[in-house]
């Protein structure tokens, strides 16, 4: 069974309009609202490949409630209550574009951190992988995933942490290592105080800074030009097709999915590698972020080459 994490979730809510009309009333027939964040997407896209997943998390009031109720029915939804409200995160998709109005969430108070790290220790026996992401919520230590992952690793679980700035750093500063990281470049480039990362070529340099050291698997997103991954002391560029997209929001938490997914079923690197950039795709041909067709995974999975370097 996959455990994921989402701290911070959100009811997300599209508003599909022609024309975004100010200082006057837009009326909307077609609203589309998902329990949301990046943690309940890898939840999604693991149900649809057939994975067990329990999803776990703070939710609070109706918003929490209405959450908890539109997941998706194979998952198992082990959620902790919380005083505030779930937040509610507003897309409007207008001429072309998309305006987007992001409620902060609940504050979280000290009881709710220490009743989760309760709730999480009676969760992660029953667990294989745990998968964390997003950020989160006010209230709470910027080294809360540290300890999630102390108590993963004490219980001999890895763990799949997708998440950045103060958060990421101060895990990779602790003493407990996450199995799993997917930063991107601007991410990286963050976490190491530089302006931007130039290329990819700087890419195998960059990755062996002692400040990953620990950490077995770092893959690194960089869109159409595939990945470039590291596994423990081993290195490979993966090159991907060209593909037709229709909504790439989701696509990383979608390669998070691939990435827990293989690590509970003991993969190869290559087809840990293969797996996680195809469910990616897959949800970038897809309207409906957090969704995967699996009938076009096998054609994928073809076509995408998995070099060493």
């Amino acid at each position: 069974m996959i455990l994921t994490v989402t701290m911070n979730p959100a009811i997300d809510v599209s508003y599909p309009l022609g024309e975004f009309k100010l200082d006057t009333v837009n009326r909307i027939s077609d609203v589309s609202k998902t329990a949301g964040g990046k943690g309940l997407n890898v939840t999604r896209v693991l149900s649809e490949i057939g994975e067990e997943v329990t999803a776990t998390g703070l939710v609070g009031g109706t918003n929490g409630l209405y959450l908890v109720q539109h997941l998706p029915e194979p998952v198992i939804p082990s959620f902790y209550d919380i005083a505030g409200d779930t937040r509610i995160c507003i897309a409007i998709l207008h001429d072309n574009q998309q305006t987007e109005i992001l409620e902060g969430g609940p504050r979280i108070s000290e009881s709710e951190s220490e009743g989760f790290l309760n709730h999480f220790k009676e969760l992660i026996g029953k667990t294989d992988i745990v998968s964390i992401s997003g950020s989160l919520p006010m209230g709470m230590p910027v080294d809360y995933y540290t300890q999630l992952i102390k108590i993963a690793r004490e219980h001999d679980k890895k763990v799949v942490l997708d998440c950045s700035g103060k958060s990421l750093e101060a895990v990779l500063k602790s003493n407990f290592k996450p199995a799993a990281i997917k930063p991107n470049l601007e991410e990286l480039a963050q976490l190491l105080n530089k302006e931007k990362i130039e290329s990819p070529n700087e890419l195998k340099n960059i990755i062996s800074h002692p400040l990953f050291e620990g950490v077995e698997w770092i893959v690194v997103s960089l869109g159409k030009d595939g990945a470039f991954a590291k596994h423990n002391d081993k290195f490979y560029k993966v090159d991907i097709p060209v593909i037709q997209i229709q909504n790439a929001v989701g696509s990383g938490d979608s390669t998070v999915a691939g990435i827990a997914s293989a690590l509970r079923a003991q993969k190869s690197d290559e087809d840990l590698l293969k797996h996680a950039m195809v469910l990616g795709m897959l949800n970038a041909q897809e309207k409906v972020t957090g969704h995967v067709n699996m009938d076009h995974y096998e054609d994928l999975f073809k076509q995408i080459t998995v070099k060493e370097v």
